[in-house]
């Protein structure tokens, strides 16, 4: 990713086609050493296209990756029941966790506010 990052910009900063030196160049402005074969993949998959269009076609494709919302299940109109009954086990186990943690942190000695 950082890789294609670097890569991106150089490019939006008016270099159309970045080389590996200018990559090299911005990684080194922040301390990270550039892997040869990762850049050079980078710059093959990459050399040449209009980078307006990949980031488009990069949107497309995110669009169709789940972003963690509830997913909805259908379920037969008989098992209904059992997934009620184990609503409330649930519950009680965040309880306990919720109890857990605060005990953790009685432990430490301090307040955060001490």
């Amino acid at each position: 990713m950082r890789y294609v990052a670097s890569y991106l910009l150089a490019a939006l900063g008016g270099n159309p086609s970045p080389s590996a030196k200018d990559i090299k160049k911005i990684l080194d402005s922040v301390g990270i050493e550039a892997d040869d074969d990762r850049l050079n993949k980078v710059i093959s998959e990459l050399n040449g296209k209009n980078i307006e269009d990949v980031i488009a076609q990069g949107i497309g494709k995110l669009a169709s990756v789940p972003a963690g919302g509830a997913v909805t299940i259908s379920a037969a109109p008989g098992s209904a029941a059992p997934a009620a009954g184990s609503a409330p086990a649930a519950e009680e186990k965040k309880d306990e966790k919720k109890e857990e943690s605060e005990e953790s942190d009685d432990d430490m000695g301090f307040g955060l506010f001490d």
